[in-house]
This record gives C-alpha cells, structure tokens and sequence, in this order.
C-alpha cells in the first residue's frame, strides 16, 4: 500500500516488527520509524493527515479509531475489523467526523463491479433470490492444534505489541510472520481475508445491509484455529426496491477452503468457475451471471452480452489507493466518497464477520438469528474461549 503512495509524503512509519518491514522501512530514510502507533500518534499527530492501517485484523480497530478520533483520514485494509461492534464503531466515527475513507477491497474501485451493478439494476437477469460464491483460500495454514511450544521472538519483534489488544499467547513462529490469519486471536480466516473481496459486488449489486439469520458449517472445529474449510450461509430480508428490478429475500452462501458451489445448469463444459481467486454466481429469474473475485469478467451463462457500465467515475490510474489519495485532498463539501468508504464498507464487513461468528458457533447447530440495528442475538450464547 505504501509503494502505491510514494507521490505523497510520508512522514512515519510503524511497524511491530523492524525486521519484517524492513525494506519499507528504509526505503523512506526521512521518515520516522516507531514500534507503537500510540506513540507515533503522540509524537507526530500534528504532521499527520491520513494513515494508512495495515496491519493483523485484531489491531484494525484500535489504530483506526484513535486515527478517526484525532480527525485523520483513514485507509484501513480488509476485513475492516475483527468484530460487529468494532465496524459499528469506525463507520460511526468516520460518519461523525467527516474525513475521507476506504477499505482495501481494491475491486470496489474496478469497473467490473459497475457492470454488474447496473445489469442487475437494469433487469437484466431478473429478480435475484440466490447467490453463491467461493475462494481459493487459505493459502497459510488452518485447521491446527495450539502450539505447546515456546519460541524466542527475534529482536526486531516486539511481540507484546502484536498482540495488543488479544488475549497473551507465548510466541510461536506458527504465528508470525503472516500466518496469523488463520488464528481466531489476530485473524478472521479465509471467510474474512477474502469475503470483503469476492462478496463486495454481491452487497452493493443487491442493497445489502444487515442478514436477518447466518449459518455456519466447516471442517473440524479447533478451540484457536479456523478450520480447513468452511460454508457460511446469510439470509437478508427483501430490500427497497431499485431501478427496474424488485430485491426480494436472499440467500447468500460462501464456500471456501477447497470447497465449491455446484455448477450451474448449463456451465460451459472446460470453464474453470476460479477466475482470479473465486467466483460469484448470482441466480435470477431471467438468467445467470457470473463474474471472479474483486468483480472481474462479468458474464453471462445465456451467453448474452453484458453492456459496458455507463456509470463509470475517474479513479486516478484505476487506483484504489489513490483514489483515497484524491478523497484525503477535498474537502468535506467537495469530496466524492471513495468506493469502499466506510459506510458502505462498514455493512460489507459486518456481513462477513457474522459469518465467522456463525462458523465458531456452529456447535449450536442451529440458525442464529440476528438483530443488526440492535447488534443483538435474540437469545443468550454461550461465550467462546479464547485458549
């Protein structure tokens, strides 16, 4: 992310581990290098106009709503945040102060996602009551035992940082670097690391907002681990109607870790459904479209063509970063909100980590029902260890 912002200036930089962030850290020698974003944010809150959070999915929220408190743009990478409550709280934040913000679901930004938006809008494929969708994830290991064994964290790792905000655990090096998205501690999975990315046209295509009941179904379930594979499945009520076209109940199923929907009746024989990461397969009416993850290659199962969108906005060279960027240098009354700005990343991402709470409380066996203004459960449950 800091590579596509090398036009601006950068005055800080943190990292928890200076030897993992290392070639970033010198490849900006003006810049001030710290360990801990409450101390930068201390230090040099006054140079500071937008940050950038990029960081383990626990940490999002803390970092990101310190910067909103102080009036800073924020650029926070996906998923959001960890929990339903933190998303509540950082779109209420970035809504009361007014700054500039994006989620990094880069295909937000890309005009796949305007084509698909405006077929479904259009009518073009008829009412909508069914979507499935899949990633190729993980890519880092799931479906493990908690470590027993204790490992010395290198020097340039503050590990008491990286936890923050997490209940402590001794270092493992099964942790970090990267492979934290797979414990439930720092991570939110598969589901979460890819979601925001392939179930983003399917939100904004469908007026989306809050699921009314969420499903979880997985491989064997670990006390700290998300499984190897998982099935998510959310039911949303029937919306305001759109352009041309009714938005009826939905049902919205995720598959992942090698998991897959079925084929549609009439796929192309030899077509790979995995384009670019998954796929999304929206069921309507009058047809069927498909399009890959980030919301490329739209196409239809008819073989009709899908037109060009007409609603298509400049994004600096196509960027999602930049487009940030853009939003960061107008001000409130002149600035067109980024593709992923937190009030429409905020209901995507709390999408996503029902999902994830679905999956750890599938022991229920049952349907939770969910209450998203309330950010209720209509029931009590039981709490869910974190060791």
């Amino acid at each position: 992310m800091i590579r596509e912002m090398n036009s601006e200036n950068i005055v800080a930089l943190c990292d928890v581990d200076w030897k993992y962030a290392g070639p970033q850290l010198e490849a900006y020698p003006n810049a001030k290098k710290y360990k801990d974003f409450r101390k930068m944010f201390d230090e040099m809150g006054s140079q500071i106009d937008a940050v950038v959070v990029g960081t383990a999915d626990h940490t999002h929220a803390v970092i990101a709503a310190r910067a909103l408190s102080m009036g800073k743009h924020v650029y926070c990478e996906k998923p959001l945040t960890h929990t339903v409550y933190e998303t509540r709280l950082l779109t209420r934040l970035a809504a009361k102060q007014k700054v500039a913000t994006q989620m990094g679901n880069q295909g937000a930004s890309g005009n796949g996602v305007r084509q698909i938006c405006e077929a479904i809008w259009s009518g073009m494929i008829g009412e909508v009551t069914r979507v499935e969708a899949f990633t190729d994830r993980p890519i880092w290991p799931q479906g493990l035992e908690t470590p027993t064994e204790v490992h010395t964290p290198h020097p340039e790792l503050d590990w008491d940082l990286f936890i923050g905000p997490a209940p402590y655990r001794p270092y493992n090096q099964i942790y970090h670097p990267w492979n934290w998205r797979g414990w439930w501690d720092f991570g939110t999975g598969a589901l979460g690391d890819m979601a925001c990315h392939i179930l983003q046209p399917a939100v904004k295509a469908l007026n989306l907002k809050s699921p009314v009941a969420v499903q979880g179904s997985s491989t064997a379930l670990m006390t700290d681990c998300a499984p190897n594979a998982q099935i998510a499945k959310f039911i949303f009520p029937a919306r305001d109607n759109m352009p041309k076209v009714g938005m009826p109940r939905v049902e919205v199923t995720w598959y992942d870790g090698g998991l897959l929907p079925e084929y549609p009746k009439g796929w192309p024989a030899g077509r790979n459904m995995n384009d670019s990461g998954g796929a999304v397969i929206f069921y309507g009416t009058k047809d069927t479209l498909v399009c890959g993850c980030y919301g490329v290659n739209p196409w239809l199962l008819s073989g009709r063509e899908i037109p060009a969108p007409a609603m298509t906005r400049e994004v600096p060279e196509g960027n999602h970063i930049l487009d940030f960027v853009r939003a960061c240098k107008e001000g409130p009354e002149s600035r067109i909100k980024c593709a992923s700005d937190f009030s429409e990343a905020g209901p995507l991402n709390e999408m996503v980590v029902m999902g994830v709470l679905a999956v750890r409380l599938q022991g229920l066996n049952r349907e939770l029902q969910w209450d998203g203004e309330a950010m209720k459960l209509p029931t009590s449950l039981p709490t869910i260890p974190s060791e």
